[in-house]
């Protein structure tokens, strides 16, 4: 189960009216083109119909009526490979720190097991990310694979991603 350590933070499923928050969002993350493969040019249309799509389950964190994170649930294949989750996360980077993480990914990990799949996987970690693997490991999670040179990172050049896994 979820520890939440702060009380004032709530999960909750997304819903339209979130979109604006989460638009500030996936553009303050994918901004700085060192986590997220998404360019920075997307336009609004282009980014929503990625984090909100019908085929994910879209979430929030907030802090009342202030949305300070965002993560999707999504089968990682169709088919055959649909037993395993993978997820879209993102936190508000001027709210790092604040303890919004951790929680957020216990949550988004329980909803996966509600949801009846069997494992979670992460299929591009970038490398040079050490918070998100710390995070990661710390949640249970492996690297179970590398693939170098597979993200243009914007200050470090091409960069390895990592492939995470962890069974529910």
């Amino acid at each position: 189960m979820p520890t939440n350590t702060r009380s004032d933070l709530a999960f909750r499923l997304a819903t339209d009216q979130d979109w604006p928050d989460i638009h500030r969002i996936f553009d303050s993350v994918t901004a700085t083109s060192d986590t997220y493969p998404y360019p920075p040019s997307l336009t609004e249309t282009e980014a929503r119909s990625i984090w909100m799509n019908p085929s994910h389950t879209t979430y929030v964190a907030a802090f009342g009526d202030d949305v300070v994170g965002t993560a999707y649930i999504k089968a990682n294949m169709l088919g055959l490979g649909d037993h395993v989750a993978n997820a879209g996360w993102m936190v508000d980077p001027s709210r790092h720190g604040e303890g919004i993480g951790r929680p957020f990914a216990e949550y988004i990990i329980d909803q996966a097991r509600k949801q009846e799949y069997r494992a979670m996987q992460f299929n591009a970690v970038v490398a040079t990310n050490g918070s998100a693997i710390k995070l990661w490991e710390s949640l249970g999670f492996e690297i179970v694979g590398t693939v170098p040179d597979a993200f243009r990172h914007s200050t470090n050049g091409l960069t390895a991603i990592h492939i995470m896994y962890r069974e529910l």
